[in-house]
């Protein structure tokens, strides 16, 4: 489910944090895993277990690092550290 080599999202499309940093990852070309928490809902454990909590969008990044309904700023900067923009 995680890839250590690329980012993954959890999240639920009718979440609109989760769908605003899906957006902003598709305008930035950035390669990622989504996982639907409503299509597989056993992942909201695994959401929980990397987060401690069960906001959502769980965002989990190469270096194992995570946010939690990160903002756009949030990711930019994330994204900018790793090198992925």
């Amino acid at each position: 489910m995680i890839s250590p080599d690329s980012i993954t999202v959890f999240g639920a499309d009718w979440c609109r944090d989760c769908v605003r940093t899906k957006a902003q990852l598709d305008s930035l070309g950035v390669t990622y895993t989504y996982v639907d928490l409503v299509a597989e809902p056993a992942a909201a454990d695994v959401a929980r277990d990397i987060s401690g909590r069960t906001n959502i969008p769980v965002v989990v990044y190469p270096d194992s690092t995570h946010h939690v309904e990160p903002s756009n700023a949030d990711v930019d900067a994330k994204l900018r550290e790793l090198a992925l923009i």
